[in-house]
């Protein structure tokens, strides 16, 4: 369902784009794969035709014994870098804190897609992104 949400931001098709995921791990401050969402993110986004960037402060070694053919990136923006859509997989608090201005430059789409709900709708849509969030008024509603 989490995945139906990002094609449908990427105006319906992710086949030959790029999808920046941020946080691969089950929850923050653990590199625990287990049980973590991303795993049947990627799948479907893979099978989708989604080429994918993906970063995580912890879970990268973790995450090579789960998930391959992934761009493992060096940090949040070099994961942003021409991608049509960034999805917040796990709620890092780095990733409260990204500079904004500088993803929108970054990505080819300004689309954020916020599977934790961790940024105020109407401080991202008056960014100038797409904002697509959780069950939760004032994102829209994928």
């Amino acid at each position: 369902a989490m995945a139906r949400k990002v094609i449908a931001a990427c105006d319906g098709g992710v086949r030959g784009k790029t999808v920046a995921l941020l946080g691969l791990t089950f929850k923050p401050n653990t590199d625990d794969m287990r049980d973590s969402p991303a795993i049947s993110i990627v799948t479907a986004l893979q099978d989708a035709g989604a080429k994918l960037n993906a970063f995580d402060p912890q879970g990268m070694e973790q995450a090579r014994l789960y998930l391959e053919n992934l761009t493992y990136c060096s940090d949040a923006y070099a994961c942003c870098e021409g991608a049509s859509a960034l999805v917040i997989v796990t709620e890092w608090d780095a990733f409260r804190a990204l500079d904004l201005e500088r993803v929108k430059r970054l990505l080819a789409a300004p689309v954020l897609v916020d599977l934790r709900n961790i940024y105020d709708p109407a401080e991202v849509s008056r960014q100038g992104f797409t904002y697509v969030s959780i069950g939760r008024q004032g994102g829209d509603e994928a």
